[in-house]
């Protein structure tokens, strides 16, 4: 029980390290590649973009006022646990919004154009791609940064939608809603580059953390080895009956599904358990189910 209670509470811990580092990487973006090119995108932080340009209000201040009004929609449909993460998350972004804003501005309190003048495409991509890593890694970590993230993990929780692609629906008609700030199709057409490359990164972030895969481990030391799979990497284990061809000796093959991030021990385990064992790795498509993503059928 004590042991359970510390695994649990070092999984917490290391979701919240995840979560200050993805939203330092977000905030970063924002105040050093697109807000000097006058540059927004889509969501809450977005819009705030566009307040701050229009009206001078920082974007922090906006923030934390438009997050209020969907908090509630947080707590009721996706849980207490992911409120927590999210209030978190708001006034953690608030904060290192103004931070690396007073951080990087000049002496006149205007923020340097670092890629110098006239690079605005340079700094959309950069900024993208910041604000794409960090976003990924707060949602990879059951995290969210408020706003239309929210929508977008309700609408992920009942269908079958990757989340850098509902955001991109939500976000098209703030994007565009920029032209009547700038009068300048090219600040939309800024904006759509870094949505874009910002869906692209968020799903590859979160794929690249769960991608699973299919073991097939022949071996006359299936006991140990499924034994071992099933308490030491807490995964389920199938056992099959095969025979050899060649040789006409019956043997049993191991199938595990589990976690890319979960190969390397499997290996090792079975390494030292029977270094002789043959294996075969693949990748799967998908892997719905207990411990695997959740079934969902439109």
């Amino acid at each position: 029980m004590k042991s359970h209670l510390l695994k649990r509470l070092g999984r917490e811990w290391n979701d919240y390290l995840s979560i200050t580092f993805g939203l330092i990487c977000y905030a970063l973006g924002w105040a050093a590649f697109l807000l000097p090119y006058q540059i927004t995108t889509g969501g809450v932080t977005g819009i705030s973009a566009i307040i701050f340009y229009a009206t001078g209000i920082e974007i922090q201040v906006s923030y934390v006022v438009i997050n209020a009004v969907f908090l509630g929609f947080a707590l009721k449909i996706l849980g207490s646990k992911f409120l927590v993460k999210t209030i978190y998350a708001i006034f953690m972004l608030t904060f290192l919004l103004w931070f690396f804003q007073r951080l990087l501005e000049n002496s006149e309190g205007v923020l340097p154009q670092l890629m110098g003048p006239g690079q605005e495409f340079m700094a959309c991509m950069i900024g993208a791609g910041l604000l794409g890593f960090g976003i990924g890694l707060v949602f990879t970590h059951n995290g969210s940064t408020g706003g239309t993230d929210i929508i977008a993990w309700i609408v992920n929780k009942y269908k079958n939608v990757s989340l850098g692609r509902m955001m991109m629906y939500l976000d098209i008609i703030i994007i565009s809603s920029c032209y009547f700030i700038f009068h300048d199709w090219k600040r939309v057409v800024f904006g759509f580059c870094v949505l874009f490359v910002m869906s692209i990164v968020i799903d590859y972030v979160i794929n690249s953390t769960r991608q699973s895969v299919q073991f097939l481990i022949f071996t006359r030391k299936h006991d140990e080895i499924a034994g071992a799979i099933s308490t030491r990497v807490n995964r389920g284990v199938t056992l099959l009956d095969g025979t050899g061809w060649y040789s006409s000796q019956n043997i049993k093959v191991v199938v595990v599904l589990a976690r890319k991030n979960e190969s390397l021990d499997i290996f090792r385990l079975v390494q030292d358990i029977d270094p002789d064992a043959f294996i075969s790795q693949s990748n799967v498509v998908g892997v719905y189910g207990e411990g695997f993503d959740k079934l969902k059928v439109k």
